[in-house]
């Protein structure tokens, strides 16, 4: 029986195999493979000019192009935009959700129709959701439009045309702010590592820290001349409606997530607290809210993985042509396919998918070992 019950596991490992084998090869050839051809083709200096195996090596200029180079502003301003817009997003999409997720969950009625309301943008597609927003934003009409109905003066705020910038920092002090992030994220990692008696890791982690912190206080980070001039950035409030209109489509589907997550918490939780003598801000503040953690982690992902990678709700409301509210999604765009510079769009491509790793990546590795230690 033995021999026969291997001979079977052989023959479903085998069939298995050969079930997964096309998409394995579809998968190596359409997706990685298309990866390290945008990643080679960014080390050298094709211009679309030619075939790519013409074409210069020339290694990471492209890259040192992007981050130091004069004329690249527009590329620098895309990224702080990602940043911001992203942040806003998510602050935004999980304030909301809980918000509506709570309502409806005090038993309201009609509650299968404000669900319906609220999970309907998520519906629409970002091209028909940026086309609404563009009619509403436009700054001669829309929205600014409204106070008229009251016999007031309309509005003159300029919604997507604005350039006017808050939060602005220098682009030369970008070395020191990614210090500092790195040093708290170390110091953070080393306290966990202590705590949970991971003696070696914590000992090394701790010593990075340190060694870090001294640069910091030593004025390394200064010595590093990303530019030779001062380079301002900042939050442009163009991007206000930008991160209105995908708040609106996006929330919905976080009210979703959180009261799945409500309604599975189990009553007799809530029925013990208020035994104790818990009222409801605190069921919710000491029960719900950590309950829910897992939910908001996942949730931010997916939206940070959405909104680092967003070109088409942009692209639509703002245009391709304002650079005010570039991202490097619709700045790739315009690089290769209207500038004829795929080199530089190719690296703009690269820098995009390690800003999705740096959040996906970290994510699945904690998801596969949770699942493992099970």
């Amino acid at each position: 029986m033995s021999i026969l019950n291997k001979i079977k596991r052989n023959k479903d490992r085998i069939l298995s195999i050969l079930v997964l084998l096309p998409s394995i090869i579809f998968l190596a050839i359409f997706v990685y493979g298309f990866i390290f051809q945008t990643g080679y083709q960014s080390l050298t200096d094709w211009t679309g000019v030619g075939e790519p195996e013409e074409s210069n090596f020339v290694g990471l200029q492209n890259y040192k192009k992007l981050f130091t180079g004069l004329l690249e502003i527009r590329f620098r301003q895309s990224l702080v935009n990602t940043l911001f817009f992203t942040f806003f997003f998510i602050i935004g999409c999980l304030s909301l959700g809980l918000l509506f997720a709570i309502l409806i969950d005090q038993g309201i009625r009609f509650e299968g129709f404000f669900r319906l309301i609220f999970l309907y943008p998520m519906s629409l597609s970002f091209i028909v959701t940026g086309t609404v927003w563009n009619w509403l934003l436009n700054p001669v009409g829309g929205v600014n439009r409204l106070p008229t109905l009251f016999n007031k003066d309309a509005w003159e705020f300029r919604w997507i045309a604005s350039r006017t910038q808050i939060f602005q920092f220098d682009w030369l002090q970008l070395p020191k702010g990614i210090g500092i992030i790195l040093l708290i994220t170390l110091i953070y990692l080393s306290y966990r590592y202590w705590k949970e008696e991971k003696n070696i890791t914590a000992i090394i982690t701790s010593i990075i820290s340190l060694i870090t912190l001294v640069w910091l206080l030593s004025g390394g980070a200064d010595k590093i001349q990303l530019l030779k001039v001062p380079e301002i950035h900042g939050f442009n409030l163009a991007m206000v409606g930008i991160i209105l209109a995908a708040i609106w489509q996006m929330a919905g589907y976080m009210m979703a997530m959180y009261l799945a997550g409500i309604r599975g918490i189990p009553e007799e939780l809530r029925e013990a607290a208020r035994v104790d003598g818990a009222n409801e801000l605190q069921i919710y503040a000491k029960v719900i809210f950590p309950m829910l953690m897992p939910i908001t982690l996942s949730a931010m992902i997916v939206l940070g993985h959405i909104s680092l990678k967003i070109f088409d709700l942009i692209y639509v409301i703002a245009g391709p042509d304002n650079a005010t509210t570039d991202v490097p999604g619709v700045l790739m765009f315009m690089t290769s396919f209207r500038g004829n510079q795929f080199a530089k769009g190719a690296a703009i491509a690269i820098i995009m998918l390690i800003m999705v790793a740096v959040i996906i990546v970290p994510y699945l590795v904690s998801t596969l070992k949770s699942e493992q230690e099970l």
